[in-house]
This record gives structure tokens, C-alpha cells and sequence, in this order.
């Protein structure tokens, strides 16, 4: 059964990494940090796949994740082969992308979001070891990506692309591995209260006091964006509700959240073209601007999103979430008792359920695309 809350909390990242490409407004990487909490929801699925399936969890994953991937690729590699990319053994890299698959000038602003497949890609793969490190030793396994980043910051560590992103998201996919586990739904409010309070007090002395090229943009900000993040994810997720019945009473809002889960990847891979293409060639206010992206966003969904109902060996659908199974309700002469209050200690049923920069920017920093 679908996490409804889960399902919520992916639709709103994705919507608002959307907006903040379009808008480039930098409060909105305080008020929702979407990336970590993106990777959290992923941590969990991945922890739900492992139990279910092992080790083969890894191949489901990535063949889930690809082929979306791959279409993108089958329009945007040939036209910048045309536009001056070179020939290199290094394109294998858009079939996996375990480092950033080459492209040209103009590619590279386009395709700047494929960092997140390679993030994703990464923490698939160490997952098998991860999970049961995580099991074994919680604390300091998740201590050990904030370690990493520190250390990364200080100059003490290389600061190479992959190892930064470790320290900066893989934090947050442990926290799914706890949320799967229910560790944080079994927290008491008097242990999460103080946690978040900490986590999110150092991580805003950070950014605060040390701003980036762009103010108080976060993804300039590493370390005080991974704090503020956890953060976050923890109250989120710790502070999650028991129902979501008021979601499913909303048949509107429900099909608006299963359309963005089922199509979270094809909006994410496209949109950063859609939205480069509407700021460049248009002047336009904000509002308007907004709305043709999401009208445009709206097309490559149509015309793209099968491949991710193919991947999941689902029924290829226009717009998902068109058919709700109803559950007959059996006659029963008996008597139906009400049920009794739930206590937080009980309500840690693991759930497995499952991406940024200024267009223009000049800063080089590629953090900026998340």
C-alpha cells in the first residue's frame, strides 16, 4: 500500500525545483530543500527494495532510473554531436552515469541537472553495504557523510565532485534507511525536538554567516544546505502524520500527486531545457513565464513520460492515476468496533516509497543546479 504522505512530499520537491529554476528564488532553498529531501524519500525505497529483493534491488533500481535517461540522451547527444561535441569514449557515460557524460557549451547549461542521476546512481550501489552498516552502527554511519563533507570543506579531503555529493546528500538517503526502519517514528517528541532544533540552528549559523555568490542561496552553501537539510528531512519525516485520509478525500489534489510521482523523473530531466529555452528566447514576467513552463513541462510528460511507465513494467498510460481500484465493502452482522487511539511508539510501520541553478548564473559551481 502507497505511502500517501510519502507521495505528497515528492510532489511538492519536485514542484518546487521547478519553480526555483524558473524563478531563481533563493528563499525557496531554505523554505523547502527539495534535493535532500528527494534523496531521504529515495533512501527509503531503496531500503524497502533491499528487504524485499536483496541484492537484485540494485538492478531494479537502475532499471528504473536509465531508460529515462537514455531517451533524453537519443535527443540531445546527436545535436550536440552536430554543434561541435567530439567523438570520446566518455559518452558511455550517458548509458551510465557513473561520472558526468561529456557535453558542449550549450549541452552542458541544458543538461546540467543529469547530476542527480549520477548522485542516485552512486547511492544505489552503495546501498547493498550501506544498509546493513547503518543497522549495525547507526549513529556513526550517519554521522560519517556530515564528517566527510567537513572535511572536504576544510581542504583536509580532495574536493572531487562525487566525494562532495556523498558528503552532501548521502546523509539524507540514510535518513530514509531510518525512516524505513521506523527509527524516527519511534523517537519520542522530546528527543526529536532538540534534534531538529540543533541540526537546524547550526546549519543556519552557517549559511548565515557565510553567504554565498548569491546571498543566502543554499546550494552555494554546502555545508550549512546539508545541516539545514537534515534538519528539515528529520522533522518531516519524524513528525509525520498517522493518516492522510484527508488527502484521499481530495480526488483533485490525489490525481495532481500520483501524476508527479509517476512522472517525477521525466519532469525533472526536462524541464532545465524547457525552462532555459522560455528564458532565453521570451521576455517575460514572472507569472507568464511560469505558466508556459508548466504548460511545456506538460507536453514533454506526454510525450515522454511512457518510458518511465515502460521501466516500471507498467501499462503505458497519457496521464497516470486515471483508475482507482475500489474495495468492495463486505455486509457483516457483527458488530464493528471502533478502533483503539494510536500511540506514536506504534505507528513505525516501515514504508519503502520513493531533483539547481540560476539559469544565467555565471557561478561555476554546479551545486547550482540542484
Amino acid at each position: 500500500m502507497r505511502n500517501r504522505y510519502v507521495d505528497l512530499l515528492r510532489a511538492l520537491a519536485i514542484v518546487r525545483v521547478v519553480v526555483y529554476h524558473t524563478t531563481h528564488w533563493a528563499f525557496l532553498t531554505i523554505a523547502f530543500p527539495a534535493m535532500s529531501v528527494m534523496f531521504a524519500l529515495a533512501g527509503s525505497l531503496m531500503a524497502a527494495s533491499l528487504d524485499s529483493h536483496g541484492v537484485r534491488a540494485v538492478g531494479r533500481r537502475l532499471r528504473r532510473l536509465l531508460p529515462a535517461l537514455w531517451m533524453l540522451a537519443a535527443v540531445f547527444v546527436p545535436a550536440m554531436l552536430l554543434t561541435g561535441l567530439a567523438v570520446d569514449w566518455r559518452l558511455v557515460y550517458w548509458g551510465l552515469p557513473l561520472l558526468d557524460p561529456p557535453s558542449n557549451a550549450w549541452g552542458a547549461l541544458v543538461l546540467s541537472a543529469i547530476w542527480y542521476l549520477r548522485d542516485y546512481l552512486w547511492f544505489v550501489l552503495l546501498s547493498p553495504l550501506a544498509l546493513p552498516l547503518f543497522r549495525r552502527f547507526p549513529i556513526p554511519t550517519l554521522v560519517a557523510p556530515y564528517l566527510l563533507l567537513l572535511l572536504v570543506e576544510a581542504g583536509v579531503l580532495p574536493a572531487h565532485t562525487v566525494l562532495k555529493d556523498v558528503g552532501l546528500y548521502f546523509g539524507a538517503w540514510l535518513l530514509g534507511f531510518a525512516h524505513h526502519d521506523g527509527m524516527l517514528r519511534r523517537l519520542s517528541w522530546r528527543v526529536l525536538v532538540p534534534c531538529v532544533g540543533v541540526l537546524a540552528a547550526a546549519g543556519a549559523a552557517w549559511w548565515l554567516t557565510n553567504p554565498g555568490p548569491r546571498g543566502y542561496d543554499l546550494n552555494d552553501i554546502r555545508l550549512g544546505n546539508a545541516l539545514w537539510s537534515a534538519a528539515f528531512v528529520v522533522a518531516l519525516l519524524g513528525f509525520a502524520p498517522a493518516t492522510t485520509a484527508w488527502l484521499e478525500r481530495r480526488a483533485g489534489l490525489l490525481r495532481a500527486v500520483t501524476v508527479l510521482n509517476s512522472r517525477a523523473l521525466t519532469i525533472y530531466l526536462w524541464h532545465m531545457p524547457i525552462v532555459i529555452g522560455v528564458t532565453l528566447v521570451l521576455s517575460l514576467g514572472m507569472t507568464a513565464r511560469l505558466a508556459l513552463v508548466a504548460a511545456l513541462v506538460a507536453v514533454a510528460v506526454a510525450l515522454f513520460g511512457w518510458v518511465e511507465d515502460v521501466s516500471a513494467r507498467r501499462r503505458p498510460v497519457l496521464l497516470p492515476g486515471g483508475e482507482r481500484r475500489r474495495t468492495p465493502v463486505r455486509q457483516t452482522s457483527r458488530s464493528v468496533m471502533s478502533p483503539l487511539p494510536v500511540s506514536r511508539s506504534s505507528r513505525n510501520v516501515p514504508v519503502g516509497e520513493l531533483v539547481t541553478p540560476s539559469v544565467l548564473s555565471p557561478d561555476p559551481v554546479r551545486a547550482s543546479t540542484r
